[in-house]
């Protein structure tokens, strides 16, 4: 069987979803009897991923690897993953998975990032949360099941939302920028924050502008997603038009601790924005492209 084109050469320019964008990645909870010859094993050490000096997958499975969990398949072959305490010999070399982005196929590092949610899942999911009992793994589906109480966890997802802001100034449009403590000096990006329970992913859009920058928003429309394994999150990307004082929004006001700096900006002025691993770039480079083609 040939082996899946996953070199850097073959990146994608989709959307970042390896589940329906032609990445030829199928899940699966059900493990095959025997662990094929040429199966790709995806082995880390907390959010790294071991891969040769040439930037590949291990042609086989390390000695020494713990908790073995059977993924799916890439274009027909077994993915396993699992985990590894220490390099092993022939010059492997572990390499954090969200530097790995641009370093490797989007295949490669859309399969990684899969890996890493559930093998975190399996690892911080030994013990039942209610009654310690430790729990076992599910024979035909992805679930760790406590055989004392019966509770059953599943692998977490954490959906978020992104809104990018837009206004008209001095005749010129203008989009919304924010400054996370967290961030890099001098790096902006959209605004964005996670769902509640019980509340909708626009209702989410609308509070966490509101919260984070005192602003009101409308006409919300719906960009993209992107699956985002830090740690394991669903991001849900928007754009959105500004409502002025005028219209009875109100001010910018950053939210302490959250907001650093929230700021108009020109589309010909941008600050440094986040990389392309992230679903914020290619949404400020849209609704950039926009501006500028109306211009």
């Amino acid at each position: 069987m040939s082996a899946p084109d996953l070199s850097a050469a073959n990146r994608s320019t989709e959307p970042y979803d390896p589940f329906s964008n032609g990445h030829g990645f199928t899940p699966n909870a059900v493990a095959p009897a025997q662990v094929s010859s040429d199966a790709l094993w995806l082995i880390f050490n907390a959010d790294s991923l071991l891969l040769t000096p040439a930037l590949e997958l291990p042609a086989t499975r390390p000695e020494g690897v713990q908790g073995d969990i059977y993924l799916g398949q890439q274009d027909g072959r077994q993915v396993w993953a699992a985990r590894l305490a220490e390099l092993p010999a022939d010059g492997f070399k572990f390499h954090r998975l969200r530097g790995l982005y641009g370093r490797i196929s989007d295949a490669l590092w859309l399969l990684g990032g899969y890996g890493y949610q559930i093998v975190e899942w399996d690892r911080t999911h030994h013990y039942c949360g209610y009654c310690a009992t430790p729990t076992v793994r599910g024979d035909s589906e992805r679930v760790r099941r406590c055989p004392n109480c019966g509770l059953s966890v599943y692998p977490r997802l954490a959906p978020a939302v992104m809104v990018l802001l837009t206004r008209m100034h001095q005749g010129r449009p203008q989009i919304l920028l924010c400054r996370s403590p967290q961030f890099p000096p001098g790096m902006y990006s959209a605004n964005a924050g996670f769902v509640e329970p019980s509340e909708t992913v626009e209702h989410a859009a609308h509070r966490e502008m509101k919260e984070e920058t005192n602003l009101d928003i409308k006409n919300l429309r719906y960009f993209d997603s992107q699956p985002w394994p830090f740690p394991h999150s669903l991001m849900l990307a928007f754009t959105a038009e500004y409502v002025s004082p005028e219209e009875g929004g109100g001010e910018i006001v950053p939210q302490p601790g959250e907001i650093e700096e929230a700021r108009w900006f020109f589309h010909d002025e941008l600050p440094q924005l986040p990389g392309r691993a992230s679903i914020s770039r290619r949404l400020i480079e849209s609704v950039v492209g926009e501006i500028r083609e109306g211009e």
